[in-house]
């Protein structure tokens, strides 16, 4: 039971269709989570990655265990 604090629930998406990736640019360095599309390589960013408590957060959010892959 929650009494303060938000409550926890995780989002879906379709394992078929999107792999949870982390995109890292090359010139400043910055990283974001999102979903790549396996189709045709399109990305829809999530969420800009600032700590590690940012990328647990989305691990969390969206049910992922497995490490990311890093793409730039």
């Amino acid at each position: 039971m929650h009494l303060f604090g938000k409550k926890k629930t995780v989002k879906t998406y379709d394992h078929e269709l999107y792999e949870p990736v982390l995109r890292s640019s090359i010139c400043t360095g910055e990283t974001t989570a999102g979903f790549r599309n396996r189709k045709n390589g399109t990305f829809q960013e999530v969420m800009l990655i600032n700590s590690s408590g940012d990328l647990r957060e989305f691990k969390e959010t969206y049910g992922i265990t497995d490490d990311l892959k890093t793409i730039y």
